[in-house]
């Protein structure tokens, strides 16, 4: 996982958030491999994401911490918030090494 996130960066991330939908939603077949690359070029592009995951996807065992952590040990994220159904995760962009020139 990515280095943890400190407070000061959490309160500045749901600032930013705290009006905007989610812009991914988990169903019920839960964490897919096109979900998970949906997540990582949002975290490319916008270093922050909002994620809702429905109530179907929800389970005894499947619970939105476990599903929110999941999601970001995939990613290398950092969890900001969990709060019901609604998670949002942050990561620095990456470095694109292909665009870089070689020393």
């Amino acid at each position: 996982m990515s280095k943890p996130i400190t407070t000061r960066m959490k309160q500045h991330v749901r600032h930013v958030l705290k009006d905007e939908n989610p812009t991914i939603w988990i169903g019920k077949e839960g964490l897919t491999h096109q979900l998970a690359a949906e997540v990582e070029k949002q975290l490319q592009k916008n270093k922050m994401v909002k994620i809702r995951i429905l109530p179907a996807a929800l389970t005894d065992d499947n619970t939105t911490q476990s599903i929110a952590a999941q999601t970001a040990e995939q990613t290398e994220a950092a969890i900001v918030e969990v709060r019901g159904h609604v998670f949002i995760l942050f990561r620095k962009r990456r470095k694109d090494l292909a665009s870089q020139p070689s020393p």
